[in-house]
């Protein structure tokens, strides 16, 4: 089936500037297909024993299971949060024609 091993990948940043950074630096690596940024959240969280109440952007990546590794690497190195938020949550169905574009998107991934 296309896009069995299709992944919705959710993190957040400080900034709409962050997020297009982060996202078009994982498209030059072909790591995601698409990054979707949704401004205009708040996040409220438990952070050295102070309760955070921040502003944030919170963005969609499009992947696929296999360069899931891949693209924590590139958290660990380009991601500005200490701790950065990664769920890969999976892809149970979809448009076809949207999910082969995906895999072709990332099949050429660099790391």
């Amino acid at each position: 089936m296309p896009g069995a091993e299709a992944l919705i990948v959710l993190t957040t940043l400080s900034s709409a500037d962050e997020a297009v950074t982060l996202v078009r630096a994982l498209l030059d690596r072909r790591l995601i297909a698409c990054g979707t940024m949704l401004p205009g959240a708040r996040s409220l969280y438990r952070w050295d024993d102070r309760l955070a109440d921040e502003q944030e952007v919170v963005v969609l990546l499009k992947t696929q299971s296999p360069r899931l590794a891949d693209l924590q690497a590139a958290f660990d190195e380009l991601h500005p949060y200490k701790v950065p938020e990664l769920l890969a949550l999976p892809v149970r169905a979809g448009n076809a024609p949207y999910l082969e574009w995906l895999v072709r998107e990332t099949a050429l991934a660099t790391t």
